[in-house]
């Protein structure tokens, strides 16, 4: 009996498609923030930074978990983080101006 044989081009076409969809879901969802640092602590917040992509998000030091939403500006986290705990926003000290001479 003659058997039959397999296509050759089916693999390397499913690798082909496997690959596409790969790409493709990187493009609509960006980087996955697989990788973040170890916490680092900055205007007595604490965040962690993707080694990917650079962006931000506060961490919970006793909880040792991040939490909130991610952001490239860490000055827009603590905003965040304040408006949420209802703490009033700091207001900035008014520049004084001086001569130049």
């Amino acid at each position: 009996m003659g058997e039959k044989k397999k296509s050759g081009w089916l693999w390397p076409l499913g690798l082909m498609a496997t690959g596409l969809a790969g790409a493709a879901v990187m493009v609509f969802r960006g980087c996955w923030h697989g990788k973040m640092s170890w916490p680092v602590r900055s205007h007595e917040y604490s965040y962690q930074v993707c080694m990917g992509c650079g962006i931000k998000r506060l961490f919970d030091e006793k909880a040792f978990r991040a939490y909130g939403p991610f952001s490239y500006d860490l000055n827009r986290l603590i905003e965040w983080e304040r408006a949420r705990r209802g703490q009033p926003q700091p207001q900035p000290k008014p520049s004084v101006e001086r001569s130049a001479s």
